[in-house]
């Protein structure tokens, strides 16, 4: 009848079902997947290229739109959790998650970070006045009467540096006051126009510089900063935009030391792991304008600081080795507790020159002088010749990316700013949370997680790789924790979970990208379409990039995402989207 229900399958039937399934199984895949793998793949590929485009030169956005796709009918539905491709779920997700990174990224453009805390206004009885916003919301405010000054010169170091120093001296240059300056950029963070409206129209001197290792460029840039600094007076304002990348590039080796004994200690420190705030720690030692010392050469001129963070907590003494903040927080002992604690002694897997361990030693012992504390008199509070303003970090990213999250249709979760440790860990957990967010798939939302699907788990911070001395991989930190989820992603079974990490200044590593996007079914796809890559050799070999860059010129960068220079740098943020 019409409503009766069919009879149950005997045990005898499911018994003679299952042969027959396994038989239509291996012929679909033996008569499909092994003679059109490989065109498959590279249609799937191409696909997924005009669905979701990676590369995002310097002020363009990253395109992340979802397409139809024509694949449905490669390999019967029943076989559909041993496919490669990626789901219709998965392409829009890795639409929304570089839409995400983009929205990131433009929160933190640092010309307009400035231009929001720093203006030129006319006050009573003053010839004009430079006001700084210390807060978002403008109740505390520094203010400079520049009728005090004859002269203003702008300091500009970090991976932000011109769009920085552009914001300064577009503002400061109404006043008509005599403008000069120095900015030191990394190799290619900086277009030619800029180039040319800092020398031309504000008399800023730009000086290219290698970065993360510093070059003979590098110190002689440096070394014309402190030059300035030097001759400056009670009547010059210094204006010092800083951002990340800052301790590479304004480098200058204390004596006796050489340049080739820093190049040889930041490769040491980077190969050992060492987060970023201890390297400065050990950094502030070894140069001379490091750790408040930029401040006092410069005294008595009066010195601003306005900084684009890209440490975690945004502790202004170790971004860029804080040369214009005092050292109240580190000593000598710190820094030879670090070399012992990360394996630099003479005797250890990283060892630093012995020149630099002898500098240091001699600095414990109370030979040498320290960095400046609050009570030199370049610090003094009456009146303050030094202040620091915060004008962007990695929180104003992770926020940005959090509301573009919110505007795709998603519930966005910020886990927080302060994410570090080894980039493999750190993916573990997002792929455990991941996991545990998708079982509301099959049962449903309870009280126990912390948001419903679809999820947008977003973070920022910086995590880190050590890297064994004989290792000879290429990659980034961002481009490890994506390949180290995509392993965990294929370990587990785990779809339409897509997982992305960028750094926030387009360059991951001494690579091209910015870092590197995946799904469940990223390792499949990689090694079956390129023969001879294995996820599991490239995580011991450290070798992401090799393992995720794409020859195939119409397929680059299926993985990769190549943002170019972006001009500024907070860290890195994190995504990790589950439906």
């Amino acid at each position: 009848s019409k409503n009766s229900t069919p009879p149950a399958p005997t045990m005898t039937t499911n018994l003679l079902l299952r042969p027959l399934l396994f038989l239509f199984a291996m012929v679909t895949i033996t008569s499909s997947a092994f003679t059109t793998s490989r065109r498959l793949m590279f249609r799937i590929s191409r696909n997924y290229a005009s669905a979701v485009t990676h590369k995002c030169p310097y002020h363009r956005n990253i395109n992340g739109h979802a397409s139809s796709r024509s694949t449905s009918d490669c390999l019967p539905m029943l076989f559909s959790s041993l496919s490669f491709e990626m789901t219709d779920n998965e392409i829009q997700m890795k639409g929304d998650a570089l839409k995400m990174i983009n929205a990131s990224i433009r929160a933190v453009d640092p010309y307009a970070a400035i231009k929001r805390k720093m203006m030129m206004c006319k006050e009573e009885d003053s010839l004009e006045t430079l006001v700084i916003d210390v807060d978002d919301d403008g109740t505390e405010q520094i203010k400079y009467d520049l009728s005090n000054y004859d002269r203003i010169r702008v300091f500009s170091f970090g991976k932000a540096s011109a769009a920085m120093a552009l914001a300064a001296g577009d503002i400061v240059s109404s006043c008509g006051k005599e403008l000069d300056g120095v900015t030191i950029i990394k190799d290619d963070h900086a277009t030619a126009e800029e180039i040319d409206l800092l020398k031309e129209k504000y008399n800023i001197a730009v000086r290219e510089a290698s970065h993360p290792v510093p070059d003979a460029r590098s110190v002689a840039a440096s070394n014309e900063i402190l030059q300035l600094a030097k001759t400056s007076d009670s009547r010059t304002l210094i204006v010092a935009c800083i951002s990340g990348g800052g301790s590479a590039l304004f480098c200058s080796p204390r004596e006796p030391l050489t340049l080739d004994d820093l190049m040889q200690t930041n490769s040491a420190l980077l190969a050992s792991g060492m987060p970023i705030e201890k390297m400065n720690v050990i950094r502030k030692r070894l140069e001379n304008g490091k750790g408040g010392r930029l401040a006092a050469t410069a005294f008595p001129a009066t010195v601003v600081t306005l900084v684009l963070s890209d440490i975690i907590g945004d502790p202004i003494d170790l971004i860029a080795s804080g040369p214009t903040v005092p050292d109240d927080c580190s000593g000598w002992d710190d820094a030879c507790r670090l070399v012992k604690e990360y394996g630099l002694e003479a005797d250890g897997e990283y060892a630093l020159p012995d020149t630099v361990l002898n500098l240091l030693r001699l600095g414990k012992e109370g030979h040498l002088e320290d960095t400046p504390t609050s009570s030199h008199e370049a610090f003094s509070d009456s009146p303050p010749l030094c202040r620091t303003v915060l004008v962007g970090n990695n929180r104003a990213a992770v926020i940005a990316a959090a509301n573009e999250a919110d505007r795709l249709g998603w519930n966005p979760v910020v886990l927080g700013t302060r994410v570090d440790g080894e980039a493999s860990v750190v993916a573990g957990t997002y792929v455990a949370m991941a996991e545990t967010l998708s079982q509301q798939r099959e049962h449903g939302a309870n009280s126990y997680q912390i948001t419903a699907l679809p999820a947008a788990l977003i973070a920022g911070g910086e995590t880190v790789v050590t890297i064994p001395a004989e290792c000879n991989g290429k990659g980034g930190r961002n481009q490890e924790l994506a390949l180290s989820a995509a392993i965990k992603l294929k370990e587990i079974g785990l779809r339409d979970v897509v997982i992305a990490s960028c750094g926030t200044d387009g360059t991951d590593g001494p690579t091209d990208a910015a870092g590197a996007i995946v799904d469940g079914a990223s390792v499949d796809r990689i090694e079956q379409t390129f023969t001879g890559r294995s996820a599991h050799d490239a995580m011991k070999n450290h070798d992401a990039y090799h393992f995720f860059h794409d020859t195939n010129s119409e397929d680059r960068s299926h993985h990769l995402i190549h943002t170019g220079p972006t001009g500024t740098n907070v860290a890195d943020v994190m995504i990790t989207l589950i439906k």
